[in-house]
Order: structure tokens, then sequence, then C-alpha cells
């Protein structure tokens, strides 16, 4: 389907799905008071009014990553009845964290369950009523949309294929256009792979198929000497006001994500291989912040003990501060607490030999610079700690690529650059595959791998799997 298209329909199931959680919470307070008001004492409105603006918070921000919205397929019982089932159970359980962290002991467990299993089943019916009843709503509200595909290429099928199988959705394919056809024969599905066979007009006579047929869209699918020949199809299609598309594939491009943007009045075709998408990139900082200052206070004590036992056990600063680069290249500067003696980044020439990383990276097991305190600190990365600093400040995220020493990027491969187009992070895909214990080709390939795969679900995901890789130190040096 259109991603444009998605994303309506995604809007529609986030609203949807918002309401329902405010409804079913409505239902559950007014069957807990009137149906079990003696089972034990029940709070009166007030008290459960901070509930209410938090509850669409949560359910659109846990459908959002976990990617419930991504694909809409309505025909797909997965999406009518695992999905709900998997936004019911982690909203429960972050709202059942929040009120225990909060130390809200009035909170009804009673109204907590009604709550959930009616939020469950209203959305389960929400999505069976637009699966059984979508057909009707988009004849209702004009959604059906016919195409016209120009090009006879294996691209061109592809597309046909994909409005094929959308059918249901009210894509409907009308049949080919070829430049160099004289028309009147049919596309048979042997030659295709297509459900059924399909006219094919010659492009001349498409002024006339606009006039004499519903076609609201023309996607073409030419090669790039076709294109050229096009110009007047294109005036054409203007003039009638069709809309027309064009598979840009005979760009040299292998993964990047392709759009248009408009820079005032100038169309501007853009290809990106990196995240996108604002929102949820925005999400990921309010997230990170958040975090971080959470962590902050937490580890508080942790901090203050480390950086005592520092400084009483050896000699210099507290905090080893070097510069890195972050985002896009740019320049940082980031904390840590010191963990060799001082002035030990004079040694390393005379330790390059045993490195035990490959390519310009450098890692020692057992660095004969480190102090016993700074050893210690290494094995479970308690050294790393101050840079929730350089997160605070927006250099860093918890999630993403290590940020690499300006000489090390000045040897990278042109493929190994991409991963400086992702915010870097104190933890990534190659902290649970061995850290240290990978060569540096895998290290690059996991972290461009997180950068084509990235979402918010899978951020949560390395940091879940992370931290008992760090508590057993596993892989640190």
């Amino acid at each position: 389907m259109f991603s444009r298209q998605n994303r309506m329909i995604a809007s529609f199931f986030v609203a949807g799905d918002a309401v329902l959680a405010l409804a079913s919470y409505w239902f559950a307070y007014s069957a807990r008071a009137h149906f079990f008001p003696h089972l034990r004492e029940f709070w009166v409105t007030p008290f459960y009014l901070w509930i209410i603006p938090l509850i669409p918070v949560i359910w659109i921000g846990v459908g959002l990553s976990i990617g419930v919205y991504r694909d809409i397929l309505e025909e797909n019982w997965r999406f009518v009845f695992w999905n709900p089932v998997k936004v019911c159970v982690t909203c429960s359980l972050i709202l059942a964290a929040l009120t225990f962290a909060a130390r809200v002991l009035y909170v009804s467990r009673l109204l907590m369950v009604l709550f959930i299993a009616a939020d469950l089943a209203a959305m389960v019916l929400f999505r069976l009523f637009v699966r059984n009843f979508g057909g009707a709503l988009r004849d209702t509200f004009g959604s059906k949309r016919n195409f016209l595909i120009v090009g006879r290429t294996p691209e061109a099928f592809e597309i046909a294929r994909e409005i094929e199988s959308h059918r249901a959705r009210g894509l409907d394919l009308g049949g080919f256009a070829v430049l160099d056809s004289p028309g009147g024969d049919r596309l048979s599905s042997a030659e295709s792979g297509l459900e059924r066979s399909y006219p094919v007009y010659a492009l001349s006579e498409l002024p006339e198929l606009l006039r004499g047929h519903v076609i609201d869209e023309v996607i073409f699918a030419v090669s790039r000497g076709e294109l050229e020949k096009l110009d007047e199809t294109f005036l054409v299609c203007e003039e009638e006001g069709v809309k027309t598309r064009v598979l840009v594939s005979f760009f040299p491009h292998v993964i990047s994500r392709v759009y248009l943007e408009r820079l005032r009045e100038m169309p501007l075709l853009t290809f990106s291989n990196t995240p996108e998408n604002e929102f949820l990139l925005l999400l990921k900082r309010l997230l990170d912040f958040a975090m971080a200052v959470a962590v902050a206070i937490v580890l508080s004590p942790v901090l203050l003990v480390l950086a005592l036992v520092i400084k009483l056990t050896s000699q210099g600063p507290v905090l080893y501060r070097q510069t890195r680069c972050g985002l896009g290249g740019r320049k940082f500067t980031l904390y840590k607490f010191r963990s060799m003696r001082r002035n030990a980044h004079l040694q390393r020439g005379e330790l390059t030999p045993l490195n035990e990383l490959d390519g310009p990276a450098f890692k020692i097991r057992d660095d004969p610079r480190c102090t016993p305190v700074g050893r210690l600190m290494r094995r479970f990365s308690l050294d790393e700690l101050p840079q929730l600093i350089n997160i605070l400040k927006g250099d860093m995220s918890f999630v993403g690529p290590r940020p690499p020493l300006p000489e090390e990027v000045t040897h990278y491969e042109r493929w190994q650059r991409r991963r400086l187009r992702m915010q870097p992070g104190l933890t990534c895909l190659w902290a649970l595959e061995g850290r240290n214990q990978l060569n540096f080709r895998r290290w690059m390939e996991l972290d461009l791998e997180y950068i084509d795969t990235w979402s918010p679900a899978l951020d949560w995901k390395i940091l879940l799997k992370t931290i008992p890789v760090v508590l057993l130190g596993r892989g640190a040096s």
C-alpha cells in the first residue's frame, strides 16, 4: 500500500485506540463503582483523574513503539487479535509500574483488571468492524482508486501485483500503456504473474483513455531512456488533473528511501538511507533525556562513591575527557571516569603492537595503563556512567553506534562512514554479540544493520538485553 495512505489509515487506528482506551476506563470505573461497591473501599473520582491524561499517551506511545501501526493489514488475523493483546499487556505493565513507583496504593486492582479487559475487547471489536465493513466505509468516504501503469517492465508487473493484493482496499488496476505497442492486445496472467489478464493500450491512446475511462492515477514504470520521451504524456495527465507517479528504480541506489520534498516551489527528489521519521526520533530524544535524568538520580550515590575512590587511589582528574565524532561527524567531548594512570595516552604508541582489534580501533584486554579500580570499572562498564552528561546534552543516545575517535574515522572505508549518520550511543547490536570480541568489519556491519532496521522497539530490545551483558561483564575489557 502507498505509504501516505497507510499513514492516513494508521492515524485512524491511533485515534480510535486512544478514544477506546478512554471509553474503556470510564466503563471500568462506572462498573467498579456501581456493581462492586462493597468489595473494598473505593476512592472517589478526583483521586483517579490523574490517570486519564496518561492513558492516551501510554497507549499511543506503546502502539507506535512496538510497531502495531506500521503496516495496517486489517484482513490479517494477527492485526485483529495479537496486536491488541501486545498493546494491552504492555500498557497494563507500564501503568502498574507507574502506580507502584508513585506508591498510589488506593488504585483499585479490580478497576485496572476491568479496564484492561474492556479495552482489549474494544480494540478487537473495533478491528473486526473495520475488517468486515471496511469496504462499505471506503465506498462512503470515496477512497477507491483506479490505476493505469505505463510500462511493461518487471518493475511494472511488481507494482501491478501490489495493487492487486490491495483490491479489498479499493485499489483497482485498469490496464497497461506501452510506448512501442500498437495497443489492442491483452497482457496474460502467465506472462505477468498477475491474477488476471489486463488490456494493453498504445501510449498515444492515453488522452482518449483519460476521457473515456475512470483513471485516478497513472504510474510510470519505464526505463530512463523511455522517460525522456514522455514529456507530452506528463502534460496530458497534468492538464486532466490525473495524479502521476514515477518509479525511480533506475537511479543508482540500493537501500535508500526515496521521497519528494519542496524547497519553496522547487521539487527535490530525496534519497535517504537513515531513519527519517521526525516524530519517532523526537520521541527517542525525549525518552533519552528522561531516562538519563532518572538514572543519574538513582545512581547518584554510586557516582559519588566512584568519584571519591578514583580521587583517593590515583593521581589525576576524576573525569577523562576525549574528543569523539558524533552525528554526521560532528566533534564533541565525551566524558568517562578515568580508568588509567595520568598521561596514559602518551604510551599508546608503545602499545600499538599489543592491539587486539583489527582495523583502526584500539583495545587491549589487560591494558597495563589501567589502575586497579579502573580495571574493575571497565569490566562492568562503570567508567561510562558519566556519558549520561553527553546524553543530557544531546551528543549521544542510550542506543546507537559507539562514537569513534576522529583518527579512527580517517581510516574508514566509504561504506563504513554511514554509521556516523545516526546519533551515537552507549550500546548497540554489537554489545549483544560479543562487544570487544568482534572483528572490526562485523562491528561496522552490525551498526549499519541497526540503522537500517531502527525502531523504538529495537532500542528497548537492545537496552533490555544489554543489562545482563553489563552486569555479568561479558566481552568487556
